[in-house]
């Protein structure tokens, strides 16, 4: 590790040919993707020439995390922004970096005015699901089964790569207050989703257990999303955390 203090550590757009390839690799060490599924160096060269977002973390000289995100356009011709990923090496998961690079391209975006950030994550990563519901303010009102196909990542254990879809509208209530740590008050909730804590972590050891679980959550969400449902938080519990649905207007 370069530094051992977190406030040594800079946030600053990449722009570079040298940062770039400093992204790839990091991708190769946090995820363990094999070539065929890296992001090369021309496409972020790309992203950063149309519009994206690519924002670096930096002890002293060393890249240590990143996060891109690439423009993109609704029916209708609304631009919003695909937070396409964002890493962190693990020495350097318990430094709030995920966080400052979330705030930073929400400030990014919000200077371009851009209301719309979305993202996808896994819903049996609950720490990552409290992070961008709880901490960031996003909601949730799509459900895909395996939408990147079979991952080469270690990480992702051979499983399909089922996913929620994050609706981060930057500039609303929601979103401001959470992301300044003030309390926020939900609409009465309608439903909850429970998932077992520690599931993802049995990828590796009970996968068959791990894709049961998996099949019951796509089900339950599909269903509630039908229903006019939208995920607004989590609540975190032992045994297991609770997906919490709302009425939104």
């Amino acid at each position: 590790m370069a530094g051992s203090e977190k406030e040594t550590i800079r946030i600053a757009p990449l722009t570079t040919d040298a940062e770039f390839r400093a992204v790839v690799q990091l991708q190769r060490t946090i995820w363990g993707f094999s070539e065929t599924d890296l992001l090369p160096v021309r496409f972020f060269v790309v992203a950063s020439k149309v519009g994206g977002s690519i924002l670096g973390a930096f002890d002293r000289d060393q890249l240590v995390a990143f996060c891109l995100a690439i423009p993109a356009i609704k029916p209708g011709g609304h631009p919003f922004l695909h937070s396409n990923m964002l890493g962190v090496l693990a020495e350097y998961r318990d430094f709030g970096l995920g966080r400052r690079l979330k705030l930073r391209q929400r400030e990014d975006a919000l200077e371009a005015g851009i209301p719309l950030i979305e993202w996808t994550f896994d819903p049996l990563e609950l720490k990552n699901a409290y992070f961008n519901l709880e901490r960031l303010g996003a909601i949730v009102r799509r459900h895909v089964r395996n939408q990147y196909g079979i991952s080469t990542s270690h990480l992702h254990g051979g499983i399909p790569t089922d996913r929620l879809t994050a609706e981060w509208w930057v500039g609303s209530e929601r979103a401001t207050k959470l992301c300044a740590k003030e309390p926020f008050e939900n609409p009465p909730i309608a439903e909850r989703i429970p998932v077992p804590t520690g599931i993802a972590a049995l990828r590796s050891t009970d996968p068959a257990r791990v894709r049961a679980v998996q099949e019951e959550l796509a089900d339950r969400f599909q269903s509630a999303f039908r229903r006019g449902l939208t995920v607004v938080g989590l609540s975190r519990g032992d045994e297991h955390s609770d997906y919490l649905l709302a009425e939104l207007p």
